[in-house]
């Protein structure tokens, strides 16, 4: 025993470590119970013939597109494999999937405010990025570039006293589209966030879960040309989502369109595959490559670029 050492400490370590085990444990047990509500959740629909059962093992796959993820390197998801539950003892055999992998996947939802005149500029306030498992990745309330008249509290969920932690809208950008990049992106009537971030994704990479009543075939499940959110969730998840007087929680809002998304997701993923495959002009370029870049010289129009015109020193600021 080292001097300085007694046994109380020993047994201090000992509790400890067991405590970390329990917490980890406790965390599985959490995990597991998700999965398993979200599994009967998609065994009632499949029931109900909203949604497709997966292929028989001696079907013949859809086949990928030359140069995408699936045709370079198939993969299984998450629990498809012959382990010891009783999940995994319904297949056959492990299933070989389409769509992109678990760590390549994230959903988004933003939270804006009025700005401009009268307020009707909306501008991002608050952004939420989760994992494909619905792990919290990003959250965060951020300023607008220009004053805010409007809060929309109501629906944004946001109020002054959000503000005094925002961070300056060009950070916040900088870091969700580290996040954005190379991933396929999942969420709810998207171009409004992408518009917000002032951002293009690419549309392959793209899924947008108001797509998701055409994908199931069942035009009953929306009454509005575009369904919302919060009717997809009550009628597909059982799950009551923006209820309240504190507006929407972006959060909830993200992991709740993820959750769609991996209802569908096989069937999705093979009309991607089968789009990319007859129409490869889609496989646009990311335009998170670098923000920055853009400003660079050879991006401007000759005759703005600097030093193009006889006497034009410099591009002033306001023309950027």
């Amino acid at each position: 025993m080292v001097q300085g050492e007694g046994p109380g400490s020993i047994q201090c370590l000992s509790s400890t470590s067991l405590n970390a085990k329990d917490v980890l444990r406790r965390r599985h047990k959490r995990r597991s119970r998700q999965h398993q509500r979200f599994m009967a959740r998609k065994a009632l629909l499949q029931e109900q013939g909203l949604l497709s059962m997966p292929p028989e093992s001696g079907s013949a796959p859809l086949e990928a597109p030359p140069g995408s993820e699936a045709a370079s390197g198939r993969r299984q998801h998450p629990g498809a494999g012959s382990g010891g539950s009783g999940l995994g003892s319904r297949r056959s055999a492990p299933r070989e999937a389409l769509g992109p992998l678990p760590s390549k996947c994230v959903a988004i939802d933003c939270e804006m405010v009025g700005t401009g005149p009268r307020g009707c500029v909306s501008e991002l306030a608050r952004c939420s990025v989760v994992s494909y498992h619905g792990d919290v990745l990003y959250d965060k309330y951020i300023r607008p570039e220009m004053p805010i008249v409007d809060y929309r509290t109501r629906w944004s969920g946001i109020t002054r006293q959000h503000m005094r932690k925002a961070i300056p809208f060009q950070v916040a950008q900088k870091e969700i589209l580290k996040l954005l990049k190379g991933k396929v992106v999942v969420g709810h009537a998207l171009h409004n966030d992408f518009q917000a971030l002032k951002y293009v994704h690419p549309r392959s990479q793209t899924r947008d879960t108001t797509c998701v009543p055409s994908l199931l075939g069942q035009s009953g499940l929306h009454t509005r040309a575009r369904a919302s959110l919060k009717d997809l969730a009550l009628q597909l998840l059982h799950k009551r989502i923006q209820v309240g007087q504190h507006g929407h929680s972006s959060v909830e809002d993200a992991a709740t369109a993820m959750e769609l998304y991996r209802l569908v997701e096989d069937r999705w993923e093979q009309e991607v595959a089968s789009s990319l495959w007859s129409c490869p002009e889609d496989r646009e370029p990311d335009s998170s490559t670098d923000v920055e870049q853009y400003m660079e010289d050879q991006y401007w129009p000759e005759d703005l670029a600097p030093g193009a015109r006889a006497g034009t020193g410099e591009v002033q600021e306001g023309s950027k």
